[in-house]
């Protein structure tokens, strides 16, 4: 299986975009809708498409004048190492410390409260 690579902040706002769209994408595509939702220059958008390639996030083919982008990972694989890394990081691997601070910090409906419950019996059968 191969390693998923790391993604930064930014690379994660155009992953999200590639991820949205069902078909592979242009970058002009990708250069518009980030347009919209940030004050990235195009050059920039397109300097971190160029770096998910690198990374082997983003495959490309040459159409015409064009190129189409499409994701090589999963949007749920990337989530996954990112919360692994970030349990890593923040609270040296330990998952308890992290639900204690997320329940004690986040206000929680009687929904989540629930779903939260519901989970956690599934995981004591």
């Amino acid at each position: 299986m191969l390693k998923t690579p790391k993604i930064s902040d930014a690379e994660w706002e155009v992953m999200k975009i590639c991820w949205l769209k069902s078909a592979p994408c242009t970058a002009n595509e990708i250069v518009k809708a980030l347009e919209r939702s940030t004050d990235w220059k195009p050059n920039t958008i397109k300097t971190l498409i160029g770096r998910l390639v690198k990374k082997g996030a983003l495959a490309f083919k040459e159409e015409g004048r064009s190129y189409i982008y499409n994701p090589l990972v999963a949007e749920e694989e990337c989530i996954k190492a990112e919360s692994k890394s970030f349990l890593t990081r923040v609270f040296g691997g330990a998952l308890k410390p992290m639900l204690v601070t997320f329940l004690q910090e986040e206000k929680l409906s009687q929904d989540d409260i629930e779903e939260l419950k519901q989970l956690l019996e599934e995981r004591k059968e």
